[in-house]
């Protein structure tokens, strides 16, 4: 018999994860969380302060979201330590800038400055979108099984996405059917979503639903938190510990302990016997998971009908620490920065999102973070293309040289750590290449860059594609591929999807969960 026994064991930093051992801790659940051997989103050189991925909280507009919050009784403490963006991010197009800002009145100016030829179809477009993210929050409010999965879970979450806009017959619906093609405006509304996503697919093969989702999660406010991703993950991991959870940030499971075909435990790194566990919760992909068991316990179904997946691209993000006078006030905090083209893109000039960082609203800032930003850049690299991994950091130099002209003469450092090349520390005015031995918290050698998937088949209302429960009896998932058209909010419906479902198996606590439920939020 192990030694330790837990309701629940989490692997991964994911907000899916996190989200998933907080209501489940909340839920009175034992919980263990585990960081998986991911890596936080910050790593230093020297002093200064570099990071490894972009965020932007895009889910805090979903209802799914809001209802976590409300559960952990987080509301108001999680509204003061989030700002609004305004604007809630800009078009760096070759020749013009458009504010997106969330005031209505006046991005409609800004549409009748910069696009007058297309304000009426930009109404049509606009009122489209306000109908399915009106119908989609209705629906996400409710606490359902997303994608369903038993007969019971199917009738069920049907009833609610019965109504749904673009779900039923009219999913081939083009919603930038009506502008012309190559116009400007296609590009505010695909860019941001194409970012936003974890398909690997150009943003106009999108599912109409999840395009009009993406782009209202882009466009119906944005809240910041000052530490970007690293606040979000230490927010929910007080939680977990709050009511009770363990968290190891450095934990990592190398083998499931699969009896009778069942999960019975986990084997953590460096540990002598296994953990009991009545349920794993990963997010990770789910052959990842059977590569754990060694391929033990994976069901016949599993085997034959699990969706395929291949990974045809990836994040590539690099740091660019600049001196603050480079970065222009209107920018804003977002900016997606569009190359010059001739005809079609260039692949070797490709889009950036840009994301500004003040280093002085983190721990421990240098002494020079008065001086300087902290600019986190990233692309999209397909897996078989013309951009190498090792060109990707150029590239990146490229094509925001053009969008800021005097960029060279501003540099501190540029780093990506994906590549495995060595640091550019520009501090002397000419190019030093720094061994990566010298930064504190990152590899040695490539770190892999977040997956973009591609799925053979699409699955549930086009936007889905593995479901919450995994291969293996008691495995569940809670990563990017569950949902991975919605990105953020597909993570958080599949996480709240999986503690239903371990809730309502435990029914001692689900009544619990009604006597202790209170519409009285504490901070």
């Amino acid at each position: 018999m192990p030694s330790r026994y837990y309701d629940g064991v989490v692997l991964g930093r994911s907000l899916g994860a996190l989200v998933c051992a907080a209501v489940l801790a909340r839920r009175d659940f034992r919980v263990l969380w585990l960081g998986q051997g991911q890596k936080p989103q910050t790593y230093r050189y020297g002093e200064r302060l570099l990071s490894r991925r972009t965020f932007t909280l895009l889910v805090g507009s979903s209802p799914v979201f809001r209802r976590v919050l409300q559960e952990l009784a987080q509301t108001p403490q999680f509204r003061r330590r989030t700002h609004a963006l305004d604007p809630m991010f800009t078009m760096v197009f070759p020749d013009r800038r458009v504010e997106v800002p969330p005031d209505m009145e006046l991005f409609a100016r800004e549409v009748d400055r910069e696009f007058p030829e297309v304000r009426q179809l930009v109404d049509e477009l606009y009122t489209t979108i306000a109908h399915v993210n009106a119908a989609a929050d209705a629906a996400f409010e409710r606490d359902a099984v997303f994608p369903p999965g038993t007969l019971w879970e199917r009738f069920e979450t049907g009833r609610i996405v019965y109504s749904l806009p673009f779900t039923g017959g009219d999913r081939s619906q083009d919603l930038l059917g009506k502008f012309p093609r190559g116009h400007a405006f296609r590009d505010l509304v695909t860019v941001p979503a194409q970012f936003a996503t974890h398909l690997a697919i150009p943003a106009e093969q999108l599912p109409a639903f999840a395009l009009s989702r993406l782009h209202g999660a882009w466009t119906r406010g944005i809240s910041a938190l000052p530490e970007s991703e690293q606040e979000l993950s230490n927010f929910l991991i007080e939680r977990i510990e709050a009511h009770g959870g363990m968290c190891d940030p450095n934990g990592k499971v190398h083998r499931l302990v699969v009896r009778r075909g069942a999960l019975a435990g986990v084997l953590e790194e460096g540990a002598d016997e296994p953990v009991g566990a009545g349920a794993l919760i990963s997010d990770q992909f789910g052959e990842a998971l059977a590569a754990l068991s060694d391929g033990e316990g994976v069901t016949k179904a599993a085997r034959r009908d699990w969706p395929r997946l291949s990974v045809e691209g990836g994040r590539f993000v690099t740091s660019i620490v600049v001196r603050r006078a480079l970065i222009p006030a209107p920018l804003g905090s977002i900016a997606f920065v569009l190359p010059r083209t001739e005809g079609r893109r260039d692949p070797r000039r490709p889009v950036v999102r840009l994301e500004c960082l003040d280093p002085m609203l983190f721990p421990d800032p240098a002494k020079s973070a008065r001086d300087e930003m902290l600019l986190v850049a990233e692309i999209l690299l397909p897996a078989r293309g013309t951009l190498t991994l090792l060109e990707a950091r150029e590239a990146v130099l490229a094509t925001l040289r053009e969008a800021f002209p005097f960029l060279d003469e501003h540099l501190v450092c540029v780093d990506s750590p994906h590549d495995g090349l060595p640091l550019y520390d520009y501090t002397s005015g000419t190019r030093r290449e720094i061994d990566r031995i010298h930064l504190t918290g990152a590899s040695q050698h490539p770190e892999p860059m977040e997956s973009l998937w591609r799925v053979d088949r699409a699955g549930y209302l086009d936007i889905g594609a593995e479901p919450v429960r995994g291969p293996i009896p008691g495995t569940y998932l809670v990563g990017k591929t569950v949902l991975p058209a919605l990105g953020q909010e597909g993570e958080v419906l599949a996480a709240s999807s999986v503690a239903r479902i371990l809730t309502r198996k435990d029914r001692a606590r689900q009544r619990m969960r009604h006597q202790m439920w209170s519409r009285v939020e504490t901070p």
